[in-house]
């Protein structure tokens, strides 16, 4: 599946599945956008797509600052003359409960990454992407589908719930115009999401998540990206509006 030619624009794309993904979609010979908020990681992660395919736009923005947002697709056509593929990656978790009275604050700061950005990113960016025919994949979550047993995260599971549906919406939307949204929806994927939200015992964290799937293993970011890629090209040129699953078989056992 060659990109050559192709301008595809990654958020969240200083590590785990955002740097995965950039680095593929680089491999294939895409123009590739890096958008994130750890300007070393991000110049980490632009170095291996220098050394795989062209050279990289890096952008350190803030997807859930509207004034910084508003930036990142034009300095994209700025400097590539196009957009084909936005990925909305970038996403991040907070605790919060009814009983422990915080639930708003964590609500309030989950949904203003998760869905309010990626609306506003896709809205600027729908012009761009009709002209060229081109497609949007956003990342969501399994917590999107079930009830987690740890109810400190209901706002990370409504924001997933709402970027399923809004991706539904939005394909429906787009689709007389020829632009294709999907989401793709990991389980457990070992990333470093848990140390950046300030989790403690990572390790046995995640050493529970893969006893919770049904073929005991963890998902890795490079996985996703495969999924990713081969939903941006013209394979998938009948999927719209689908929420696809990569989760080991996590949703069956919960």
């Amino acid at each position: 599946m060659s990109f050559s030619g192709k301008v595809v624009l990654v958020t969240g794309a200083s590590s785990g599945i955002g740097a995965a993904a950039a680095v593929l979609f680089a491999k294939q010979g895409a123009c590739v956008a890096l958008v994130g908020r750890n300007e070393a990681k991000l110049a980490n992660v632009a170095q291996q797509c220098g050394q795989h395919g062209p050279q990289p736009l890096v952008i350190k923005a803030d997807v859930a600052d509207e004034r910084q947002a508003s930036t990142i697709v034009q300095q994209t056509i700025e400097k590539f003359g196009k957009l084909d593929v936005l990925i909305n990656n970038a996403g991040i978790s907070r605790q919060g409960s009814l009983l422990e009275g915080n639930i708003l604050e964590a609500y309030d700061v989950v949904m203003q990454t998760n869905v309010r950005a990626v609306i506003h990113l896709t809205t600027i960016a729908v012009p761009h992407l009709i002209k060229t025919k081109g497609n949007i994949i956003n990342t969501g979550s399994t917590a999107a589908l079930h009830v987690p047993k740890l109810l400190t995260l209901t706002s990370y599971c409504v924001s997933k719930a709402a970027l399923d549906h809004f991706t539904r919406c939005a394909a429906l939307e787009l689709a007389p115009h020829g632009v294709r949204v999907n989401s793709v929806n990991p389980g457990p994927v070992k990333t470093d999401i848990l140390e950046n939200c300030g989790w403690q015992n990572a390790d046995a964290i995640w050493e529970n998540y893969k006893k919770s799937t049904a073929l005991n293993r963890i998902g890795e970011p490079e996985e996703i990206a495969e999924l990713m890629l081969f939903l941006a090209s013209d394979k998938a040129k009948s999927i719209t509006g689908s929420i696809c699953l990569s989760d080991n078989g996590y949703l069956l056992k919960h």
